[in-house]
């Protein structure tokens, strides 16, 4: 989000969010399922998991499938696969999976070893460089971004914050019997007018819901104003102007693994900040906190979060690439839009002094070696106000502060 925003009369900004039946999602569940049983065996798992999903009028398929170590059973995946689609909610075949006679297919072997031995010590630990415990490598090239802003109370994007909302809705009144002929599959959407970079109204929403056969267009409509929209977007953004599209193709009956395919990893804009920041484009369901892709991913929604909770900015996005085997950072950036209350090489300044931005420094602040992953791999993986994760705590303003107000005393 380049600066220009700050100064645009109107701009209309659309994000995205799926249901945690949106075959999509079933896949990063299931993946990030196999992740925390692995985490259960032992906190040193190596896990690059996929899956992929799909179903027709006869058949039913998942394949799980990557590299994981410990070794998963067959039977254990099994195990794994139906339990996630049960809790889902695809338990009859005309709901769009048929689970009873569903192929379940694993192959899953153990990690490389080319890999394991630059994860296992880091360059420069084998360089003598350094000196503590903390010397895991990456397990992979690439660059990461966490943003966070002033907008939300979730320190969210408000159209993003929105849409996982309503997609939370669907879930909530289809589980609890308030809208009984919801069906699992589903996504939302929600534009948001901005004027000069603040967010002021909502002008328009879309749903699109499966259902069962039973239910007309308007009923459909009317419970869904009432009870998805209503109860989750503030009345003081909607207005006689806001535009609703639900269901707009009429019919969403054929969903799930039947209407649509599914793998992991293909909500990567859904899983962080719907479009508003920037995506160094690595997944994160199904792999576990050696693989930066996930963990410096955490780490850098925490690190902006926690600048923008200071009021060091209104905005922050923070930007870390790293090289496989290489434990430090190879760049740290911070661009905050034009809204810093002091320098940015300030702000800078204070990250590196405050944050471990070495991947085993990551997953000891945050604890990462737990199997706490299937929760977040539908709804968004950060601006979780329904879970205790800890790249959403605000547990590192106070030194923040103290760090930009000691440059300030020494006039640096």
């Amino acid at each position: 989000m380049s600066t220009t925003f700050q100064t645009h009369a109107r701009l209309l900004f659309s994000s995205e969010s799926v249901t945690e039946g949106h075959p999509d999602k079933m896949c990063d569940q299931i993946s990030d399922a196999v992740l925390d049983w692995a985490l259960s065996k032992t906190p040193a798992a190596r896990v690059a998991c996929e899956s992929g999903i799909k179903s027709d009028e006869t058949r039913s398929w998942v394949a799980v499938f990557g590299e994981v170590t410990p070794a998963v059973p067959d039977n254990v995946v099994d195990e794994i696969v139906r339990r996630v689609i049960t809790r889902i909610g695809y338990t009859t075949p005309d709901t769009g999976f048929d689970l009873k006679n569903a192929n379940i297919v694993s192959v899953l072997s153990r990690q490389s070893g080319d890999i394991a031995m630059g994860v296992d010590q880091a360059l420069e630990a084998k360089q003598g460089e350094l000196q503590d415990d903390l010397d895991t490598g990456a397990g992979d090239q690439g660059m990461m971004f966490g943003y966070a802003c002033d907008e939300s109370p979730e320190l969210m994007p408000l159209p993003i914050a929105l849409a996982h909302r309503l997609t939370r809705r669907l879930a909530e009144v289809r589980k609890n019997g308030t809208l009984a002929w919801l069906r699992p599959d589903g996504k939302s959407q929600v534009t948001v007018e901005y004027r000069y970079g603040q967010p002021v109204r909502v002008d328009a929403v879309v749903i699109s819901t499966q259902h069962s056969p039973d239910v007309d267009n308007e009923q459909i409509e009317r419970d869904v104003k009432k009870h998805v929209i209503q109860p989750v977007i503030e009345s003081k953004l909607l207005d006689d102007e806001t535009k609703y599209f639900i269901n707009p193709t009429g019919r969403f009956v054929v969903g799930g693994p039947f209407g649509d395919s599914g793998l992991t990893g293909r909500k990567i804009i859904v899983d962080t900040y719907g479009g508003m920041a920037r995506h160094g484009g690595g997944a994160f369901s199904g792999k576990d906190p050696t693989k930066v892709d996930r963990s410096a991913a955490y780490a850098a929604r925490w690190v902006a979060k926690n600048v923008v909770a200071a009021g060091l900015a209104k905005r922050c996005e923070v930007n870390l690439a790293y090289a496989i085997g290489v434990a430090r950072p190879v760049s740290v950036a911070v661009e905050c839009f034009g809204t810093e209350a002091v320098p940015v090489e300030q702000i800078e300044r204070a990250i590196t002094e405050t944050f471990d931005l070495r991947p085993a420094g990551i997953i000891k602040s945050l604890d990462l070696r737990r199997p706490i992953f299937e929760q977040t791999a539908a709804y968004g993986h950060f601006g979780r106000t329904d879970l205790d994760v800890p790249w959403e705590r605000t547990d590192k303003v106070d030194q923040l502060k103290a760090a930009v107000g000691s440059y300030a005393a020494a006039g640096r």
